[in-house]
């Protein structure tokens, strides 16, 4: 079975919350992603999916 390419875009820059703006995955997550499973690295990226429409939403209401 294939693996999932780490979503790393080399623009790292964590947030408050420890989340990076890059790949909007959390810190923890980074960490985690070589010896998580496929199934956790799906969650991981539907989670920082998630976090990068947020986040999207957010700086378009404080502009």
């Amino acid at each position: 079975m294939a693996d999932i390419n780490k979503p790393c875009i080399k623009q790292c820059c964590l947030n408050e919350k420890d989340i990076c703006l890059g790949c909007f995955r959390s810190f923890d997550d980074m960490l985690r992603w070589n010896k998580a499973n496929i199934e956790e690295k799906k969650e991981m990226m539907r989670i920082a999916e998630r976090k990068k429409m947020e986040h999207a939403i957010q700086s378009n209401r404080d502009c």
